[in-house]
């Protein structure tokens, strides 16, 4: 066995460890100047409401700072990918979210539900994901995506229809 090669391993093995450090500080300050514009999350009420649209089952995709699609927002499990079912309620949509806290948006403080091809880096095919733009207590707005695994549901929450 050569020296050289395992300098050379363990060169590259810092290397990649330093790559890991550096993406979980980038990430880690993401959070630090998102804060104040995010604020707490709206807790989910203990009366939904009448169900509009039955849950759905699929992947909470993330949320963004609107307009943009890749600003990811990284406060809190926010950033986190994960399995979901998606209901709307009279009072708001809930995203019950496996492993995470669950996500509510109030009604009063939905702006628009819309497809598109992708958020938070995740792309699909053309209106692969269903995003629903809302306002935060803060103030500010913030695109949330769902991609549902049965995506003939989706003409339900673009029009506003019970289904």
């Amino acid at each position: 066995m050569s020296w050289d090669r395992v300098w050379l391993t363990v060169g590259f093995a810092l290397f990649w460890l330093l790559l890991v450090a550096l993406m979980f500080w980038g990430w880690k300050g993401r959070g630090k100047r998102q804060r104040d514009r995010v604020g707490e999350l709206p807790a989910v009420p203990a009366d939904l409401g009448a169900q509009l649209i039955a849950p759905s089952t699929g992947l909470y995709v993330g949320s963004t700072l609107a307009p943009s699609w890749q600003d990811r927002i990284a406060v809190g499990d926010l950033g986190h990918r994960a399995n979901c079912d998606l209901a709307r309620y009279e009072h708001g949509i809930l995203m019950e979210r496996d492993g995470e806290s669950p996500i509510w948006i109030p009604q009063e403080s939905i702006r628009a539900i819309r497809t598109e091809r992708g958020l938070a880096g995740k792309v699909m095919t053309k209106d692969g994901v269903l995003v629903i733009r809302w306002e935060l207590p803060t103030g500010t707005e913030i695109d949330t995506g769902f991609r549902g695994d049965d995506k003939s549901v989706y003409p339900h929450w673009v029009n506003g229809e019970k289904a």
